[in-house]
């Protein structure tokens, strides 16, 4: 059986993470376009993935990716 290395694993996981907050954020603000969206999820996550938070990803980016779609929406 062949292990997968840690660093292939954890792109994995972030790739998870990203789709699941956008397809949630998706959900919540359907008149944006799920590339926005995901460019927005995308870009929250690379600004907290480096701190000592993990546990924490997938809430924190979703509410800083929120905070960014709701100012977007307003602004249209």
């Amino acid at each position: 059986m062949t292990k997968k290395s840690p660093k292939v694993t954890k792109v994995i996981d972030d790739e998870e993470t990203i789709q699941h907050v956008a397809d949630a954020l998706q959900t919540k603000y359907p008149e944006m376009a799920r590339g926005d969206v995901e460019a927005i999820v995308r870009e929250e996550f690379g600004a907290i993935a480096g701190r000592p938070v993990r546990d924490y990803l997938s809430i924190l980016t979703e509410r800083a990716a929120k905070k960014r779609i709701k100012k977007a929406i307003a602004a249209a």
